[in-house]
């Protein structure tokens, strides 16, 4: 199987995924970055090169505290609490970010093999109590600074919303690239919209919430074959996958812990997309300032995509 093929791997196939998409042992033993390693200087100068018009948008959603976000999906809301004096206020902000609701980036740490080994062939023993002592996000703290390209697959498909029968194909991501003009490029941010808010404005009711239209696993080839250093994504794996014996999240158990691929979960692209479209240009600066948590299994986080 191969993305010019066009077919969806057996289960057999996806098994293979974990050793030719591996990047174990890639970049050093003590590697802590994974593919972010793709980031050269020149990714980086190339990127600010693509600030002309001076723009920026935000690519987060608000924090989900319970006004914001009610119901099933955001089963552990944010705490916002406000302190009032007569000179001043301060507020309290706590957030048990990782799941369906909050906009963050997944750490290396944050999903295990099926036989307990971290990226990197690291055990998992290396997550205590105290936090992560390898693959944590703490890494990350010089930031993330890339070329970031928005792959909109409902403008291409003519559509609101990815659907449930129609999951987002790697040999897609490859169409939408040649059809926007784009070359992927080493050490890109894939940015893939499925268009999350239409998708659950119409469908606000919509059970199991883990099981969203969105990608196959068929987008991890492409991903690995471009040299990708993150991907980031409004809505996660598409259902019925579950032959892949991934926990329904075939993406997740092989890019994290095999690829070392950072995931930037529950972004908002939609006023990206407008602004894609507008401009006519779908690459762009994309900066990500993780918080520096020590042992930290990700963080919420506020992209930002520059013109």
């Amino acid at each position: 199987m191969s993305l010019a093929d066009r077919a969806i791997p057996t289960p057999e196939e996806f098994d293979t995924y974990k050793e030719r998409f591996s990047n174990w042992g890639r970049w050093g033993d003590d590697d802590q970055l994974g593919t972010l390693n793709h980031i050269t200087t020149e990714t980086r100068r190339n990127a600010a090169a693509l600030v002309r018009d001076g723009r920026s948008v935000s690519c987060a959603r608000p924090l989900a505290t319970e006004q914001v976000l009610s119901g099933p999906r955001n089963g552990a809301p944010a705490d916002h609490k406000m302190n009032i004096g007569v000179m001043g206020c301060s507020d309290y902000i706590g957030v048990s970010y990782h799941g369906f609701a909050n906009t963050h980036i997944d750490a290396l740490c944050h999903i295990f093999t099926a036989d307990g080994k971290l990226y990197n062939g690291r055990p998992s023993s290396d997550v205590t109590e105290e936090g992560a002592k390898n693959n944590s996000v703490e890494f990350w703290r010089h930031g993330i600074a890339t070329r970031g390209v928005l792959y909109d697959v409902p403008r291409h498909r003519g559509a609101e919303y990815v659907t449930l029968d129609e999951p987002v194909h790697g040999w897609e991501l490859a169409d939408i690239a040649a059809a926007e003009g784009v070359k992927p490029e080493t050490g890109d941010a894939v940015l893939v919209r499925c268009g999350a808010t239409e998708f659950w404005g119409e469908n606000p009711n919509f059970e199991p919430f883990w099981k969203t239209p969105g990608l196959h696993a068929t987008t991890l080839e492409f991903l690995h074959e471009t040299d990708a250093a993150l991907l980031g994504w409004d809505l996660m794996e598409a259902p019925g996958q579950d032959q892949y014996q991934a926990s329904s999240m075939p993406i997740h158990s092989t890019g994290i812990p095999y690829m070392g691929l950072p995931l930037l979960d529950n972004a908002d692209f939609d006023a990206l997309a407008a602004t894609c479209a507008e401009l006519g240009r779908w690459e762009f600066q994309l900066v990500i300032a993780p918080l520096f948590v020590k042992g930290g299994t990700g963080s919420p986080v506020n992209p930002i995509a520059i013109f």
